[in-house]
Protein backbone atom coordinates (compact mmCIF):
# COMPACT_ATOMS: atom_id res chain seq x y z
CA UNK A 1 0.00 0.00 0.00
CA UNK A 2 1.34 3.44 -1.03
CA UNK A 3 1.22 6.21 1.60
CA UNK A 4 3.08 8.80 -0.48
CA UNK A 5 -0.10 10.83 -1.20
CA UNK A 6 -0.96 10.96 2.50
CA UNK A 7 2.51 12.33 3.33
CA UNK A 8 2.14 14.99 0.63
CA UNK A 9 -1.25 16.02 2.11
CA UNK A 10 0.29 16.31 5.59
CA UNK A 11 3.17 18.41 4.27
CA UNK A 12 0.78 20.70 2.35
CA UNK A 13 -1.43 21.17 5.42
CA UNK A 14 1.63 21.96 7.56
CA UNK A 15 2.79 24.54 5.02
CA UNK A 16 -0.67 26.18 4.93
CA UNK A 17 -0.82 26.26 8.74
CA UNK A 18 2.66 27.81 8.89
CA UNK A 19 1.69 30.41 6.33
CA UNK A 20 -1.47 31.34 8.27
CA UNK A 21 0.53 31.55 11.53
CA UNK A 22 3.09 33.89 9.96
CA UNK A 23 0.35 36.09 8.50
CA UNK A 24 -1.46 36.35 11.84
CA UNK A 25 1.80 37.11 13.61
CA UNK A 26 2.52 39.89 11.12
CA UNK A 27 -0.96 41.40 11.54
CA UNK A 28 -1.48 40.97 15.30
CA UNK A 29 2.10 41.32 16.47
CA UNK A 30 4.07 39.35 19.00
CA UNK A 31 2.87 40.97 22.24
CA UNK A 32 -0.51 41.65 23.83
CA UNK A 33 0.50 45.08 25.14
CA UNK A 34 3.35 47.49 25.65
CA UNK A 35 6.31 45.90 27.42
CA UNK A 36 9.42 47.68 28.51
CA UNK A 37 10.28 51.28 29.30
CA UNK A 38 8.92 54.18 27.30
CA UNK A 39 11.50 56.34 25.54
CA UNK A 40 12.48 59.52 27.39
CA UNK A 41 10.97 61.67 24.64
CA UNK A 42 7.62 59.90 24.99
CA UNK A 43 7.68 60.33 28.79
CA UNK A 44 8.12 64.06 28.32
CA UNK A 45 5.14 64.27 25.93
CA UNK A 46 2.92 62.39 28.40
CA UNK A 47 3.89 64.74 31.24
CA UNK A 48 3.14 67.81 29.14
CA UNK A 49 -0.23 66.35 28.12
CA UNK A 50 -1.13 65.74 31.77
CA UNK A 51 -0.29 69.31 32.71
CA UNK A 52 -2.07 70.87 29.75
CA UNK A 53 -5.15 68.66 29.55
CA UNK A 54 -7.37 71.22 31.33
CA UNK A 55 -9.05 74.16 29.56
CA UNK A 56 -6.72 76.99 28.62
CA UNK A 57 -6.98 80.44 30.12
CA UNK A 58 -7.36 81.83 26.59
CA UNK A 59 -9.87 79.22 25.39
CA UNK A 60 -12.11 80.43 22.57
CA UNK A 61 -15.86 80.61 23.15
CA UNK A 62 -16.62 80.07 19.45
CA UNK A 63 -19.83 78.91 17.72
CA UNK A 64 -19.22 75.24 18.51
CA UNK A 65 -18.45 76.01 22.17
CA UNK A 66 -21.59 78.16 22.39
CA UNK A 67 -23.77 75.38 20.96
CA UNK A 68 -22.40 72.90 23.49
CA UNK A 69 -22.86 75.44 26.27
CA UNK A 70 -26.51 76.05 25.36
CA UNK A 71 -27.24 72.31 25.46
CA UNK A 72 -25.98 72.18 29.02
CA UNK A 73 -27.65 75.49 29.96
CA UNK A 74 -31.07 74.15 28.90
CA UNK A 75 -30.60 71.03 31.03
CA UNK A 76 -29.44 73.15 33.97
CA UNK A 77 -32.42 75.51 33.59
CA UNK A 78 -34.97 72.69 33.65
CA UNK A 79 -33.18 70.94 36.53
CA UNK A 80 -33.13 74.09 38.68
CA UNK A 81 -36.77 75.03 37.93
CA UNK A 82 -37.94 71.48 38.67
CA UNK A 83 -35.87 71.27 41.85
CA UNK A 84 -37.32 74.58 43.06
CA UNK A 85 -40.83 73.26 42.45
CA UNK A 86 -40.27 70.31 44.79
CA UNK A 87 -41.74 70.92 48.21
CA UNK A 88 -38.57 70.26 50.16
CA UNK A 89 -36.94 72.63 52.62
CA UNK A 90 -33.89 73.02 50.40
CA UNK A 91 -32.61 72.37 46.89
CA UNK A 92 -31.02 68.97 46.31
CA UNK A 93 -30.48 67.91 42.70
CA UNK A 94 -29.44 71.37 41.49
CA UNK A 95 -27.03 72.28 44.28
CA UNK A 96 -23.88 71.82 42.16
CA UNK A 97 -25.37 74.00 39.42
CA UNK A 98 -25.58 77.07 41.68
CA UNK A 99 -22.96 79.24 43.29
CA UNK A 100 -23.24 79.70 47.04
CA UNK A 101 -25.09 83.04 46.87
CA UNK A 102 -27.82 81.84 44.49
CA UNK A 103 -28.14 78.54 46.34
CA UNK A 104 -28.78 80.41 49.61
CA UNK A 105 -31.26 82.81 47.95
CA UNK A 106 -33.30 79.94 46.49
CA UNK A 107 -33.26 78.04 49.77
CA UNK A 108 -34.42 81.15 51.64
CA UNK A 109 -37.37 81.47 49.25
CA UNK A 110 -38.23 77.80 49.80
CA UNK A 111 -38.02 78.27 53.55
CA UNK A 112 -40.35 81.28 53.47
CA UNK A 113 -42.84 79.40 51.29
CA UNK A 114 -42.87 76.44 53.68
CA UNK A 115 -43.24 78.69 56.74
CA UNK A 116 -46.36 80.23 55.21
CA UNK A 117 -47.75 76.73 54.75
CA UNK A 118 -47.78 77.08 50.99
CA UNK A 119 -46.65 74.52 48.47
CA UNK A 120 -46.02 74.66 44.74
CA UNK A 121 -47.43 72.62 41.90
CA UNK A 122 -45.21 73.18 38.90
CA UNK A 123 -45.15 71.18 35.69
CA UNK A 124 -42.28 72.01 33.35
CA UNK A 125 -43.56 71.88 29.75
CA UNK A 126 -40.42 72.83 27.85
CA UNK A 127 -38.02 75.51 26.66
CA UNK A 128 -39.13 77.49 23.62
CA UNK A 129 -35.80 79.23 23.18
CA UNK A 130 -32.45 79.81 24.81
CA UNK A 131 -30.29 82.55 23.33
CA UNK A 132 -26.92 83.85 24.44
CA UNK A 133 -27.38 87.56 25.08
CA UNK A 134 -23.73 88.26 25.82
CA UNK A 135 -20.54 86.67 27.05
CA UNK A 136 -17.72 88.41 28.83
CA UNK A 137 -14.39 87.22 30.12
CA UNK A 138 -12.93 88.89 33.19
CA UNK A 139 -9.42 87.59 33.75
CA UNK A 140 -9.93 83.80 33.97
CA UNK A 141 -13.71 83.92 34.60
CA UNK A 142 -16.10 83.57 31.65
CA UNK A 143 -19.66 84.85 32.24
CA UNK A 144 -22.44 84.01 29.79
CA UNK A 145 -25.87 85.66 29.93
CA UNK A 146 -28.75 83.63 28.50
CA UNK A 147 -32.32 84.67 27.70
CA UNK A 148 -34.73 81.79 28.28
CA UNK A 149 -38.34 81.52 27.15
CA UNK A 150 -40.08 78.49 28.63
CA UNK A 151 -43.55 77.15 29.31
CA UNK A 152 -44.77 75.83 32.65
CA UNK A 153 -47.99 75.09 34.47
CA UNK A 154 -47.76 76.56 37.95
CA UNK A 155 -49.83 77.37 40.98
CA UNK A 156 -49.26 77.92 44.69
CA UNK A 157 -51.69 76.40 47.17
CA UNK A 158 -52.16 76.69 50.91
CA UNK A 159 -52.66 73.90 53.46
CA UNK A 160 -56.35 73.67 52.58
CA UNK A 161 -55.37 73.26 48.89
CA UNK A 162 -56.81 76.65 48.08
CA UNK A 163 -55.09 78.29 45.10
CA UNK A 164 -53.10 81.36 46.20
CA UNK A 165 -51.65 82.16 42.79
CA UNK A 166 -51.33 80.67 39.33
CA UNK A 167 -53.63 78.32 37.43
CA UNK A 168 -53.24 74.51 37.42
CA UNK A 169 -55.03 74.32 34.07
CA UNK A 170 -53.19 77.04 32.19
CA UNK A 171 -49.81 76.96 30.47
CA UNK A 172 -47.80 80.04 31.35
CA UNK A 173 -44.92 81.45 29.32
CA UNK A 174 -42.02 82.65 31.44
CA UNK A 175 -39.06 84.84 30.52
CA UNK A 176 -35.82 84.49 32.45
CA UNK A 177 -32.36 85.96 32.02
CA UNK A 178 -29.70 83.95 33.82
CA UNK A 179 -25.95 84.41 34.08
CA UNK A 180 -23.72 81.34 34.11
CA UNK A 181 -20.05 81.38 35.01
CA UNK A 182 -16.99 79.16 35.05
CA UNK A 183 -13.27 79.38 35.69
CA UNK A 184 -11.60 78.67 32.32
CA UNK A 185 -8.40 77.51 34.02
CA UNK A 186 -10.21 74.89 36.10
CA UNK A 187 -10.26 71.22 35.09
CA UNK A 188 -13.92 71.19 36.17
CA UNK A 189 -15.98 71.73 32.97
CA UNK A 190 -19.22 72.54 34.82
CA UNK A 191 -20.88 75.94 34.79
CA UNK A 192 -22.74 77.52 37.69
CA UNK A 193 -25.66 79.91 37.83
CA UNK A 194 -24.34 83.11 39.45
CA UNK A 195 -27.14 85.60 38.84
CA UNK A 196 -30.79 85.90 37.80
CA UNK A 197 -31.83 89.13 36.10
CA UNK A 198 -35.31 90.59 35.74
Amino acid sequence: MNYSFEYIDIILLAMIAGFIFLRLRGILGKRSGFEGKAPTQFDKILKEAAVNKGPKNNEVFDDDAQKEFLKGAKIAYETIITDFSDNDNKLTTSKTLLNEEIYNQFNEALKERNERGHYAEITFIGINSAVIKEHKKLDKILNVTVDFIAEIITCIKDKEKKIISGDPEKIKKIYDTWVFSRDTTSSNPNWQLVNTLT
